[in-house]
């Protein structure tokens, strides 16, 4: 089921949890260098598979929401929060739901690992679980609600405080940190060495359309080895990691300038505008057009 109102308020009243008795359908999203707020109040929507380049905070405010991430599945309520890992593939289901969900960039993380002095060399990041009952993030996601609603003087500032001490808390609780030779640092965050080269070519080269071949050729392996490799790795077929890079970067075009629609689809690989409007909902649960409608920078 999609949202069943196209066209979303702009305000939303303050959410307590447990299941509101009238649900004002919103959107609201800021979009920032080192991370994404977005606030959702809706009857009923789907979100289709799909991946991040970030790690990703969805705290539920009000309602349900049934999650899979990964291979496992989530019943959640208000006072739970999922939590995914960068290029973790989930999806989901949700009912009479408020949440807000924040994607943390690597870049934050990893500044924040090393001025914590956790590590000094690359390593990855990653969720000890996918699912937790901390009344501290639910805390903390409703301060970033209030302050997106708000709009006060020092807003920018204020949520990077906020967004920084939630990372903080998350390292501290909900974070492992693992060291390996294979890890390196690119664009995309940590990544394995292996397909460092593949990945980085990607982001230069999503917006036409490419081969496996090629993909593959970036990284100096056959198509099949490659294919079989970044499955292994990441989970996804290159085919699905290029389809989220597109999303994630139609995301932020969206939310940060006014380029028409028509155009971002075709800059992120696109052919028609419809397609791009089509995948975009069948992710997010809403169209481009709504999406923009309730994102500010």
């Amino acid at each position: 089921m999609m949202p069943r109102q196209d066209q979303l308020n702009d305000a939303v009243d303050r959410q307590q949890p447990g299941a509101p008795d009238v649900l004002r359908e919103t959107q609201r999203i800021v979009s920032r260098p080192q991370f994404v707020v977005r606030h959702t109040a809706s009857s009923a929507c789907e979100f289709g598979p799909h991946s991040h380049s970030s790690l990703t905070v969805t705290a539920v405010l009000a309602g349900t929401m049934l999650a899979t991430i990964g291979e496992k599945d989530f019943d959640l309520s208000a006072g739970q929060t999922a939590l995914t890992d960068v290029g973790q593939v989930h999806s989901a289901s949700v009912r009479e739901i408020v949440f807000v969900s924040i994607g943390i960039s690597s870049g934050l993380v990893n500044e924040l690992v090393t001025e914590l002095g956790l590590t000094r060399t690359s390593a990855e990041v990653v969720f000890r679980t996918s699912a937790v009952r901390d009344e501290l993030l639910i805390e903390t996601a409703r301060a970033l609600s209030h302050e997106m609603e708000d709009e006060k003087v020092g807003q920018g500032a204020m949520l990077d405080a906020l967004v920084r001490q939630l990372t903080i808390h998350l390292l501290r609780s909900h974070m492992t940190v693992r060291k390996s030779a294979r890890i390196e640092l690119s664009r995309a965050g940590p990544v394995d060495r292996r397909l460092r080269r593949a990945i980085e070519f990607m982001h230069d080269n999503y917006s036409r359309e490419l081969a496996l071949e090629e993909i593959a050729s970036a990284a100096h392996l056959s198509e099949y080895h490659f294919a079989r490799l970044f499955k292994q790795i990441t989970s996804v077929s290159p085919h699905v990691y290029l389809a989220n890079l597109r999303l994630e970067r139609s995301r932020k075009l969206l939310a940060e300038t006014a380029l028409p629609i028509s155009q971002i689809a075709a800059m992120v690989g696109y052919q028609s505008q419809s397609h791009f409007t089509k995948i975009f909902k069948s992710v997010t649960g809403v169209t481009p057009r709504v999406y923009r409608r309730g994102s500010r920078v």
